[in-house]
C-alpha cells in the first residue's frame, strides 16, 4: 500500500491570516495554480482510490488532483481539520490577532498543552480521530496493494502522519506543512515507511514564511 497524503492549496482565509478550522474558504487564484503544479508532478502516479476531507478547500484540491480521472473520491469526516470552535474565522496573524496570542502560540510551540476555545478540539482528539481513520484504511484487506490519495488540511494530516513518525511527541514535525505539501508512506508487509515528508512540487517563490518549518 501506497498512501500519499496532501495539504489543500492555499485559501482566501489563509491569506487573510484566518482561523479556518472546519469553516474556511475554498481555494484562492494562486491555491489552484499550487494544486495543478502538484497535479502535474504526480500525474505518472496511479490513484486507485482518494479520501478527501468534506471541507470544501481539501475536496478541490482533490478534484484538481484527480482531474481526468476515474479516480473515486470518498468523503470522510475523520480528516477535518481541527475545530477552532468559536475563534473560527477570527484573525491570527500579526496585524490581524483577533485571538488570545498566547493561546495561539501554545498551539504551535506546545501542540499538546494547547487549550482550546468553546467548541474547539484538542490534539489529543485529532489525533484519535485521525489515527481511527488511519487504522481503518490500512487495515483493510482490499486496500493492500493499493494506491491512495488523502486530500486533508495542516493540523490533520500530521494526525494521520503521528502514527509514522517516530517522535510522536513532535506533533508538528517541524512546522505546519505548506499549501499542497506531499507526504507519501508506503506499507509493506506491515513495515511503515516514510518515503516523501513534506515535498513541495512548485518553486520557491510561493512559499509562504509563516507554512516554513521552523
Amino acid at each position: 500500500m501506497k498512501i500519499y497524503a496532501i495539504r489543500h492549496g492555499e485559501t482566501i482565509w489563509n491569506k487573510e491570516r484566518r482561523l479556518q478550522g472546519q469553516m474556511g474558504s475554498d481555494l484562492d487564484e494562486e491555491g489552484v495554480l499550487l494544486a495543478e503544479m502538484t497535479a502535474e508532478a504526480l500525474k505518472d502516479v496511479h490513484f486507485d482510490l482518494c479520501f478527501s476531507s468534506p471541507l470544501i478547500r481539501a475536496r478541490h484540491t482533490a478534484e484538481i488532483l484527480l482531474e481526468g480521472r476515474e479516480t473515486p473520491i470518498v468523503e470522510d469526516e475523520r480528516i477535518m481539520e481541527i475545530s477552532f470552535g468559536i475563534w473560527e474565522g477570527k484573525g491570527c496573524g500579526p496585524t490581524n490577532m483577533e485571538i488570545p496570542e498566547p493561546v495561539y502560540r501554545c498551539f504551535h510551540k506546545d501542540p499538546f498543552g494547547y487549550e482550546p476555545p468553546e467548541g474547539g478540539e484538542t490534539i489529543e482528539e485529532v489525533i484519535a480521530r485521525t489515527g481511527d481513520f488511519y487504522r481503518d484504511i490500512t487495515g483493510r484487506e482490499e486496500l493492500q496493494d493499493k494506491t491512495i490519495l488523502i486530500a486533508t488540511h495542516g493540523c490533520a494530516i500530521r494526525g494521520i502522519l503521528n502514527n509514522v513518525y517516530e517522535d510522536k511527541k513532535d506533533f508538528w514535525h517541524g512546522g505546519v506543512p505548506m499549501n499542497c505539501a506531499v507526504s507519501m508512506v508506503e506499507i509493506k508487509d506491515g513495515v511503515e515507511k516514510l518515503v516523501l515528508d513534506d515535498q513541495v512540487y512548485y518553486p520557491e517563490k510561493y512559499f509562504k514564511s509563516f507554512y516554513v518549518k521552523k
